[in-house]
């Protein structure tokens, strides 16, 4: 089982579209194994933005990140990172196709919802930089017999 890191950004907090985000991931089967709604810092923005130090639009990254509330989440599924990435949309919601929660809900590239980890290594990194290790919980779900073949 894969698992990647999801966050809802500052405008979906605000916006109040936390809960539609957070269904629309549930319904395609991922399962949450951390959330938390957080604060975050300078420091941590600049960890987690650290590629991008330098480009012209790294400052706008960390006062967006940091200006709000965010939900940070641990999402696990079946190839989660590529589900979580097709669900999102591409960054632009312009060009984000219908059905996608950018597609759906964001209008510009500053301002469009979401975070997924672009790849599986991406993934543990911005994992191990938003959460412990004990703030992640193994369970399992009934369900999951009805949604990943064996």
């Amino acid at each position: 089982m894969e698992r990647t890191l999801v966050l809802l950004k500052p405008d979906s907090i605000q916006r109040g579209l936390a809960g539609e985000v957070i269904s629309r991931l549930e319904r395609r089967g991922l399962k949450f194994v951390a959330m938390k709604l957080m604060k975050v810092s300078d420091e941590l923005a600049n960890r987690h933005y650290g590629e991008h130090a330098g480009k012209p639009f790294f400052d706008g990254l960390v006062k967006f990140i940091t200006s709000s509330p965010i939900v940070a989440m641990v999402v696990e599924g079946e190839s989660a990172v590529e589900v979580v990435r097709n669900t999102m949309g591409t960054t632009n919601p312009i060009q984000a196709g219908p059905g996608t929660i950018r597609g759906d809900l964001g209008l510009t590239i500053g301002m469009n919802l979401i975070h997924g980890s672009d790849s599986p290594e991406s993934a543990k990194k911005e994992i191990d930089t938003f959460f412990k290790p004990e703030e992640i919980v193994d369970y399992t779900r009934n369900i999951d017999a009805w949604i990943i073949e064996a």
